[in-house]
């Protein structure tokens, strides 16, 4: 059996208003072109996650609202996982490694630097930067999430908005 994560780094966010705390930092207009264009992407290979688990920032809950909306998935459905804010990767991992097995593919939405910290987790290619929404797809032959990390999970896709613009 195989379980796959995709870990999405959340598209690119608004500076502007700097009155804004930075967990309530929207999209700019190149994140508003950029979430959409990924999550359709990902449609288009096929991928249909079980779950997506977001960070509860504006801009990774709102990239994460555009790739639930290509998979057909509504918005309240979206767990908020408030440890994927500032998190550390063994953070991030210990809310996989928590998951339900019935889920098979997940969306975990959330920032760097965490986010190419965990990618280079899963590979010898060193990754120097997940750029704004990057997705990084792991996958891992395991039937259990309490087995996921380094040592089961294997880096075999990673895509990010400038490949494509």
């Amino acid at each position: 059996l195989m379980k796959t994560v995709y870990f999405v780094r959340h598209a690119k966010s608004s500076w502007e208003d700097h009155t804004l705390r930075d967990k309530d930092r929207p999209l700019n207009k190149r994140g508003k072109r950029d979430a959409p264009f990924m999550a359709n992407l990902m449609k288009e290979k096929g991928v249909q996650p079980d779950l997506i688990i977001s960070s509860p920032a504006n801009r990774a809950y709102t990239t994460a609202c555009h790739f639930a909306a290509a998979f057909g998935i509504e918005a309240v459905d979206i767990q908020k996982e408030e440890n994927i804010y500032e998190a550390y990767e063994t953070a991030v991992l210990t809310i996989i490694q928590s998951l339900a097995n019935s889920h098979q593919t997940i969306f975990v939405f959330g920032h760097n630097p965490s986010f190419t910290s965990l990618a280079n987790l899963f590979t010898t290619n060193y990754i120097d930067n997940v750029p704004t929404c990057g997705i990084v797809q792991v996958a891992a032959a395991i039937e259990d999430w309490k087995n996921f990390g380094a040592d089961t999970g294997k880096l075999v896709a990673f895509h990010y908005p400038k490949q494509y613009f």
